[in-house]
């Protein structure tokens, strides 16, 4: 039988193969464009279920041990293939609900319960990829549990099988056979399952080699508290309450009804088996007794916001600066979250409506847990979310239904142009899916110019891409090579802009490229649309990309 204990090392274990070998991973991508690199969203994404699981108690079950997981890793989920693992895993969890130890059946369970989570959270699977290995490794798993009652047997089948898909992958998608690379999700999910045999069948927990376990980086954004010398509620109490089925109270509603009557700031989240808690009061005591009536507690924090306000005025807090998340009462009836780098288009998100601003982007992915703060920290019954990279889709829309006090929208926004056009065509007087339905239409009808550099050697359709050169992306495709910024900047401009179609040109220029850049592009642009055409320059700051252009 795998016991929760099996189960609790076995997800450190596979933390720790994942980190060992993470820039191997992130080596496999093969699409030039830097990114946030698929190794390290899932070493990032495991490695918070490994802290999660280094809370529990050797006499753990496998149920508690693996909702946990599931709740660790959905919160700590970082792009695509974050949250695709974290789908995985909460299908593992509810093959394993109710359960004290796993054995051959409960194991081929799992893996068709994960199968089914993972596929259904993405609307156009494609084989070879992630998918293909684990929908393989429950086909052996579900096969061998019919002829073997050995839970040990059934996952080492499980994992041949990973390998042996994982192996073919190149063959189901051509852009791997002709870089000569296997799929960096199913290599990822591989090592993970490597990490959870070491335990399962010799026992071992896989070491991290020092210095290749990667942290996890808060990319929300967090501002030192702030708060007035007569600050009214004095404790910011913080933690997770693990639901009981023995426990008096079943209804987290009236947990928060009695928090708000003692506090402020109550933030009460029911995910699954575990409810979040967050809330100021002058009496963190009796908060703490009741939340007791619904499970036991863990990871719990209080805080003495008065001594930190103290502290924050020099910048200290037991040597570090003070950082509070601050939650808000969804008080107005529209509130707006966005994500995107660089300060500039944060100001400009800001200056059209977004009420917070989540500092992520490419090669910098926020995890569903920063997504959700940033929602709940908006004081609005309807939140737009607007990711503006397709990589944090699918974090935003694993966060959305956390936030169970208040309706969310996730828009599925590629860029920060689409983002923008987006809010810019929010009707306050409109309704919720009317707003939804013509901000989607706003940012589909953006054209998106994109000139970066080549993170890695690479052959694209045909073209060869050489580590460091200029590339000028349309609407997300390489088109153009080169050396001069400026040069690829207003090919790709010119390769969108159909005269007939577009009156407006956006030049959001960033980190290594000036203003005069910017001018000298708009200069060229001018010459060939005259003065037809609106041209504005925007001080982006961004990272990554030279520029982020688009026409509409």
């Amino acid at each position: 039988m795998i016991t929760g204990l099996m189960f609790r090392d076995s997800i450190i274990s596979a933390a720790n193969n994942l980190a060992n070998s993470r820039q191997a991973v992130d080596a496999l991508n093969i699409f030039p464009v830097p990114d946030g690199d698929t190794g390290t969203n899932m070493s990032m994404t495991i490695g918070a279920a490994a802290k999660e699981m280094a809370t529990l108690p050797d006499d753990c079950t496998i149920d508690e041990a693996s909702s946990r997981c599931a709740s660790a890793l959905l919160r700590g989920a970082r792009g695509n293939s974050g949250v695709i693992l974290s789908l995985i895993f909460r299908g593992f969890s509810k093959g394993f609900k109710g359960l004290e130890s796993a054995g051959a059946a409960d194991i081929a369970n799992a893996f068709k319960e994960g199968v089914d989570a993972a596929y259904k959270a993405v609307m156009k699977p494609t084989e070879g990829t992630i998918l293909t290995v684990v929908r393989e490794a429950k086909d052996a798993a579900v096969e061998m549990a019919e002829i073997q009652d050995d839970p040990l047997e059934v996952a080492f089948a499980a994992l041949q099988a990973a390998k042996e898909a994982l192996a073919k992958t190149p063959e189901l998608l051509p852009v791997l056979k002709k870089a000569g690379v296997v799929d960096a999700g199913g290599q990822g999910l591989v090592l993970v399952f490597e990490g959870m045999e070491s335990v399962w069948h010799n026992g071992v927990i896989v070491q991290a080699i020092d210095g290749s376990a990667v942290k996890p980086v808060d990319t929300s954004k967090k501002t030192v508290a702030q708060a007035s010398d007569e600050i009214e509620f004095g404790y910011c109490s913080e933690f997770l309450i693990e639901k009981s089925s023995s426990a008096k109270e079943k209804d987290p509603i009236k947990l928060r009804a009695f928090l708000e009557s003692i506090g402020d700031c109550v933030v009460v989240v029911d995910d699954n088996d575990i409810i979040k808690v967050h809330v100021h009061s002058n009496e963190p005591g009796n908060v703490i007794q009741a939340a007791l009536k619904y499970g036991q507690l863990i990871n719990i924090k209080i805080d003495n916001m008065r001594y930190q306000h103290a502290n924050a005025e020099v910048g200290v807090k037991d040597g570090e600066e003070v950082i509070e998340p601050k939650f808000a009462e969804p008080e107005n009836d529209y509130g707006f979250v966005a994500v995107c780098a660089g300060d500039g288009i944060a100001e400009l998100f800001s200056d059209i409506g977004a009420d917070v601003i989540v500092n992520g982007g490419q090669t910098m992915n926020p995890s569903t847990d920063d997504i959700l703060n940033a929602i709940m920290s908006t004081p609005a019954k309807t939140v737009f979310v607007l990711p503006n990279n397709k990589n944090i889709i699918m974090a935003a829309e694993q966060a959305a239904p956390l936030a169970s006090d208040r309706k969310v929208i996730v828009l599925q926004t590629k860029t920060v142009p689409q983002g923008i056009s987006a809010m810019l065509s929010f009707d306050y007087g409109s309704e919720p899916e009317e707003n939804q339905m013509n901000m989607i239409a706003a940012a589909e009808s953006v054209e998106t110019a994109q000139v970066t550099f080549a993170a890695r050697d690479s052959e694209v359709e045909g073209q060869k891409v050489q580590k460091g050169q200029i590339m000028g992306l349309c609407n997300g495709k390489i088109k153009y090579l080169g050396n001069d910024k400026i040069d690829i900047a207003y090919k790709t401009v010119t390769k969108l802009f159909k005269a007939d179609e577009h009156s407006l040109i956006t030049i959001i220029y960033g980190e290594g490229v000036t203003e005069d850049d910017a001018v000298k592009l708009e200069e060229k642009l001018r010459k060939k649309y005259g003065s037809d055409v609106d041209i504005s320059i925007v001080n982006g700051g961004q990272p990554i990309y030279y520029f982020i252009n688009s026409v509409e």
